[in-house]
């Protein structure tokens, strides 16, 4: 099993109820990577026996620091419709509410479709240097090369951009998957910290993440890397805001996110 799977690996613990825990190589500078805890969250929903489709939608509220140690997660199939399922789930250590999150799963259709944006221009992967090894301990779960908007080192000054954007897969690499999608919306450091050119207090305090894949487009992308981009858009009183956009293989969007993040300083 790689890191990711230990991560989210759940075991039957009750009706609607399973256990997992925590493992040091996901350990972000408080608690877990949130990335990974999304992927939790997403993964409980595709081990209940009744789940109707695939992953459309998923928005994650972090309530609170998990500590390490056992956590359980709890679902529930709120409505099932024709084509899409509602899903409320909870994380709980010692009966505490950490994390909830809400999620849409739905059956694919064959339907007209197209893609606005367009994916950036960028060198292969291959052309790419691997990004410096520093940052928390879950980052080196991943083979980041970064194009534009790496962390900033100390004395790099203010930029008048929050974009980054970079190559990602996982170290090593893993096929992907739903949560591996999941997980990878998260990747990017606060944008905060790109802006002013200096590492200060900040956190996810929700993240919605929206699938374009369905699975046999994260079948066909392999264990390729993705490319990431996000930029924020709005600072104010504490918090901001951030999109994301995850292209995969032939110019596909896998995945949008959007998420509020708060900041001290």
């Amino acid at each position: 099993m790689t890191a990711f799977d230990n991560g989210i690996a759940l075991q039957p613990a009750g009706e609607r109820l399973l256990r997992g825990r925590t493992v040091p190589e996901w350990a972000n500078m408080v608690g877990p990577f949130g990335g990974i805890t999304a992927a939790a969250l997403l993964r409980a929903i595709e081990l209940q026996p009744d789940v109707h489709g695939q992953p459309v939608a998923l928005t994650v509220n972090y309530l609170a620091p998990i500590v390490e140690g056992d956590f359980e997660i709890s679902t529930r199939a709120v409505r099932t419709n024709r084509s899409n399922q509602h899903w409320l789930v909870e994380l709980c250590q010692d009966g505490d509410v950490k994390t909830t999150a809400t999620a849409v799963f739905g059956v694919r259709r064959d339907t007209w479709s197209d893609t606005e944006p367009a994916r950036p221009s960028v060198p292969a992967p291959a052309e790419v240097p691997v990004g410096p090894d520093k940052g928390p301990t879950w980052m080196r779960n991943y083979d980041m090369r970064y194009v534009t908007g790496a962390i900033p080192d100390a004395g790099d000054g203010e930029s008048g951009s929050s974009e980054t954007t970079l190559w990602v897969r996982d170290n090593p690499p893993r096929p992907w998957d739903f949560a591996a999608l999941t997980a990878v919306c998260d990747i990017f450091y606060p944008r905060i910290y790109l802006r002013l050119g200096r590492l200060l207090p900040a956190g996810t305090v929700s993240i919605t993440v929206y699938f374009h894949a369905d699975s046999d487009t994260l079948a066909a992308q392999g264990d390729d890397h993705v490319l990431a981009t996000a930029r924020a858009q709005q600072y104010s009183s504490g918090h901001f805001d951030q999109a994301a956009q995850i292209w995969g293989a032939g110019g596909r969007l896998l995945a949008t996110s959007h998420q509020i993040v708060y900041f001290k300083g």
